[in-house]
């Protein structure tokens, strides 16, 4: 939640109004518009949707 809201400057009460699918696919959007902006040329960056959760 809280990368959706740093990008888009939302509240955390705006995007806990999405539901879990939106959440995700504006995840993916956000982390394809960094990885245009800042490509690395030594090895591809992660998505956020490629993480593992550390709890």
């Amino acid at each position: 939640m809280a990368f959706i809201s740093y990008y888009f400057h939302w509240s955390n009460e705006e995007v806990l109004k999405l539901d879990h699918m939106s959440r995700r696919k504006w995840c993916g959007e956000i982390s394809q518009i960094n990885q245009s902006l800042n490509p690395s040329k030594k090895e591809k960056e992660k998505s956020i949707l490629d993480m593992k959760a550390t709890r």
